[in-house]
């Protein structure tokens, strides 16, 4: 009696195993990407030269709609379901359909059935599944800085985004780079998926403390499907607060030094209008037409004074001297 138990067990072990082992290579796996074609092998070997005309063969999904099938050798679209219709075509020489335009909802199960016409009916001569993966890369990662540091805060904040991709990513990180090391940053990842497309969106944010004496590179990583690409942004270099101290102070010799602008022009009106005894002139004596003549010094021609001729302290004629035009137009 044991040993008879024992016996059936193991044959019951056996031929739960042979079906495992049949199931697995009876599927095959398949790839293709976002909007563009996918294979869906049905690996058929027409040992016994069946005639094509004599042969039935349909590919159907894992929901049992008909994505294609071939009847009396040629393309039978009654049975087609709508989502499939213009999007196949069969190869025969290795009886591969392809899918083309692929969506994120197209991954699943397929299965190709291959009937022959015999005497009294459709015999079944083939059958194969193809799992179908679907993928879509995503786009470089991007850093975006929201705002610099103040003096108050030595932290900067940095969001990375990354776009249009499938399956979702593993992971996704900072990395900041010294001269003398390398830091990596982990942070909750966001992710949103689009309802139309089936795509994801990927982001992370990090507030990051960075001594005012730092030069340092950050860079972000997203990680998609170990069997994917790593993707790296492009660096984002940070600037230290020296440097930024410089360029402050050339920014403000630069200001000192710059051309005397209006408020200048105005000052050295006033100082011309005076007469040798310190009287000045009001600026609705003036009058007359006038034109640009200099950038640097925006002076008018053609000035003329009411019934007077204006003197400097050192009795010089000023009416040889040009106003400008916004003083004698008040």
């Amino acid at each position: 009696m044991g040993i008879c138990d024992s016996t059936m067990r193991l044959n019951t072990f056996l031929l739960a195993m042979a079906v495992l082992l049949y199931g697995a290579e009876s599927t095959v796996k398949s790839r293709a990407y976002f909007n563009e074609t996918g294979d869906l092998p049905c690996h058929f070997i027409n040992s016994q030269n069946i005639s094509v005309d004599n042969l039935v063969a349909f590919w159907q999904d894992q929901d049992k709609r008909v994505l294609y099938e071939l009847y009396g050798g040629k393309e039978n679209q009654k049975n087609v379901h709508p989502a499939y219709k213009g999007r196949t075509s069969l190869d025969l020489d290795n009886w591969t359909l392809r899918l083309h335009n692929v969506q994120i909802k197209d991954t699943g199960l397929y299965q190709c059935f291959i009937h022959h016409k015999g005497p009294h009916g459709l015999v079944s001569t083939h059958q194969k599944s193809c799992d179908l993966s679907v993928f879509a890369n995503f786009s470089q990662p991007e850093i975006i800085p929201i705002s610099n540091r103040t003096e108050d805060s030595n932290n900067m904040n940095f969001t990375c985004l990354s776009t249009h991709g499938y399956p979702a990513p593993k992971e996704m990180y900072f990395l900041l780079k010294t001269k003398n090391s390398t830091t990596k940053y982990d942070t909750v990842m966001n992710i949103h998926q689009n309802n139309i497309t089936g795509l994801y969106t990927a982001s992370i944010s990090l507030s990051l403390p960075v001594s005012p004496e730092t030069n340092a590179s950050i860079f972000c990583v997203l990680q998609p499907e170990p069997t994917q690409t790593q993707l790296v942004s492009e660096p984002h270099n940070i600037e230290t607060t020296e440097m930024e101290g410089e360029e402050s102070e050339q920014a403000k010799k630069r200001v000192e030094n710059r051309v005397p602008g209006r408020s200048d022009e105005a000052q050295c009106v006033v100082n011309i209008s005076k007469t040798a005894s310190g009287q000045s002139f009001p600026r609705s004596q003036f009058k007359g037409s006038y034109s640009l003549q200099s950038r640097a010094w925006p002076w008018y021609s053609g000035s003329i004074i009411k019934g007077r001729q204006p003197t400097s302290p050192n009795g010089r004629d000023l009416t040889k001297y040009s106003l400008p035009l916004a003083l004698l137009q008040n």
